[in-house]
Formats: C-alpha cells, sequence, structure tokens
C-alpha cells in the first residue's frame, strides 16, 4: 500500500508538470493564433486520442456504456461543460496575461474547488470511502487549501507588479492585465470541473469496462472518452466560430510544423489528464481531494518555468519576481501539507 500511495504521489506530480508546461508550443508559433493551435490541440486531447484508444482496447464499448445509469454521464459532462469553459479562458488568459500568472491564480482558485468538495460529497468507487472534510486528514487537507490560497494572492501580486514594468519597458503586451485576471478568476473557480468529472463517474464506468474485459488503462480512457464531451463541446466549437468568423480555416494547412506543434498540445494534455486520474486512485480514498491538489501545485510549478524560460519575466526586477518566487514555494508546501494530510487518512 505504500509503495502504491509513493507511485500515485509521484505519477500526479509528473501530470501536474507535464500538463503546466504543455502549453510550451505555443511559445513557437508566428501564423497560427489562438483559434488555430487551440483548435487543433483540444480536437485531439479531448476527442480523438480518448476516443481512438477506448475503441481499439475496450470490448463491448457501447454495450458497457449503455449499463451506466445515465444521471452518471450527464454529472460528468455537466462538470466537464464547466471545466470547458474555464479551459477556453484559460487558453486566452495564456496569451493576454502570460502563462506563468494565468496558472499560478487558475490552480490557487481550482484546488479550493476540487481539494474540498470530493470529502463533502463522496465521489464514486475508491473515493466514496474518502475521510470527512472535519476528520484529522481532512482538516489537514484543508491547511494545504489555506497555503494555497495565500500563494494565489502574492501571484496575484507579482502580476500586478509585473504588469506595471512592462509598461515601463514598452514589452508588447495582448489586453489589460486587470481583464485578464478577470477572466482567469472565472476560469479557477470552474478549473476543478475535469477532476470532478472523473471522481464522480469513474467507478461504474471502469467497472463497465473491467467486466467486459478490459484493461485498467483503457478504462480509465473510457472515463475520460465519454466523460469529457461536455468540456469537448466548448472547446472545439468557440475555437471553430473564431476561424469561421475570421475566415482563416485556411491558416491550418500554411504551417505543417505549427500543425504539428498544435497536435504535441493535445497529446501533452490528454497524457496529463490520463496521469492525473491513474495517480489520484492509487493515493487511495483521499485521492480526489490530495491528488488533484498536488497535481495542481505541480502543474503552476510546470507553467512558472515555462514563463520564465520563454521571457515572460524579461527585464522585471525587484519586488514582483520576488513575490512570484515566494507564490511558488507557497504552492510547493502546500502540496506536502496535503500530502501528509493524506497519510493521516491511511492511519
Amino acid at each position: 500500500m505504500a509503495t502504491a500511495t509513493l507511485i500515485g504521489a509521484l505519477i500526479v506530480v509528473l501530470a501536474g508538470l507535464v500538463q503546466g508546461s504543455g502549453a510550451w508550443p505555443m511559445k513557437f508559433m508566428r501564423k497560427f493564433q489562438f483559434e488555430h493551435w487551440w483548435f487543433v490541440a483540444m480536437l485531439i486531447g479531448l476527442v480523438i486520442a480518448p476516443w481512438v484508444i477506448t475503441l481499439l482496447f475496450c470490448p463491448n464499448v457501447v454495450d458497457a456504456y449503455r449499463s451506466i445509469d445515465v444521471s452518471t454521464l450527464l454529472k460528468a459532462n455537466a462538470f466537464a461543460l464547466a471545466w470547458g469553459i474555464a479551459n477556453v479562458l484559460c487558453g486566452l488568459c495564456f496569451v493576454r496575461i502570460g502563462i506563468a500568472l494565468t496558472g499560478g491564480i487558475l490552480t490557487g482558485l481550482g484546488v479550493s474547488v476540487g481539494v474540498t468538495l470530493p470529502m463533502i460529497v463522496k465521489g464514486s468507487g475508491l473515493f466514496s470511502e474518502a475521510p470527512d472534510i472535519g476528520s484529522a486528514a481532512g482538516k489537514t487537507v484543508l491547511l494545504g487549501v489555506a497555503v494555497m490560497l495565500a500563494g494565489v494572492v502574492v501571484a496575484a501580486l507579482a502580476g500586478f507588479g509585473r504588469d506595471r514594468e512592462l509598461q515601463k519597458t514598452n514589452q508588447p503586451r495582448t489586453g489589460s492585465f486587470l481583464g485578464g485576471l478577470v477572466m482567469v478568476v472565472i476560469a479557477g473557480a470552474l478549473s476543478a470541473g475535469i477532476s470532478l468529472a472523473f471522481v464522480y463517474s469513474q467507478g461504474p464506468i471502469v467497472s463497465a469496462m473491467t467486466a467486459r474485459g478490459a484493461g485498467e488503462i483503457p478504462a480509465n480512457f473510457a472515463v475520460w472518452a465519454i466523460g469529457l464531451l461536455g468540456g469537448a463541446l466548448v472547446n472545439v466549437t468557440y475555437p471553430a466560430y473564431l476561424m469561421t468568423k475570421n475566415k482563416s480555416w485556411h491558416v491550418l494547412w500554411e504551417s505543417s510544423g505549427e500543425l504539428g506543434l498544435a497536435v504535441l498540445i493535445g497529446i501533452n494534455f490528454i497524457i496529463g489528464v490520463a496521469l492525473m486520474g491513474k495517480g489520484m486512485l492509487l493515493l487511495g480514498p483521499l485521492g480526489a481531494s490530495v491528488g488533484f491538489g498536488v497535481q495542481q501545485a505541480m502543474q503552476m510549478v510546470g507553467s512558472q518555468t515555462v514563463g520564465f524560460a520563454s521571457g515572460e519575466w524579461r527585464g522585471v526586477l525587484g519586488t514582483p519576481r520576488h513575490q512570484m518566487y515566494v507564490a511558488i514555494a507557497l504552492l510547493i508546501v502546500a502540496a506536502m501539507v496535503m500530502a501528509f494530510g493524506n497519510t493521516l487518512a491511511k492511519a
């Protein structure tokens, strides 16, 4: 059990780093605008990849899905739809206020929802045995959430400071910081939907798939395939609308290199999502909360790495940069506190 827990923790750490740094290819795009690379990436990550794996490796897929209570599928897609809206806003914020700051704020607000809810309203399968929010484990995890929210506040202060410094150096920006901040706050509140879609539907779906001969990994992909349709609806149709409005569909075929980079973003995304689900299960009953919290903290670390490496903070020194370092440290500490809470659940 201890080995499985350690492996689960390492997997959610890896999931966070993959997802946090997964948008790095956009930094090398010149012809593709947001709507082009987002359309390709989300089509690959939300639709094509999970469905190809599910259809190829899960026997009797249609029969398995039919055996699942419709309310389970509707619940998963309602959460996925909320996350889909958050995901589009997140993509817009990447180009408006930068990857680093977007990742930081999104992380803290998403965690406050995604970590606490499964301890109040129990999830499916293994997660139905999660400790109550008032238990020692629950209180420790909540302490981690508080530390994470403190990190969000510091990250926001760093972002305001960075924005002022960039105005002095006349570096290009893509919209007001305040407007981007409002969008990322909304996105943060909705972003936990992707975790909750898995938490509240994986039990019945995985059982239905494995009962018909599917392996554990394909069965988990089957959860994402059907459960993320609500999110796919938003993430694919919105950029399609933008390309239609701007009459820019032809751009997709003008650069095979940038098309390949967009595909890579989609692959990075679904790999990170799949790793998150697997790690949450290995962490045990509290994995729905702790797994998501640790994954989100590491996602911020990944996004900060990309942000700093790509020059988002070039020319910004002094207080704003130091504040962002403090924010990163707080989020890492928060992840450690939540991981400790998971050990209390097993005591």
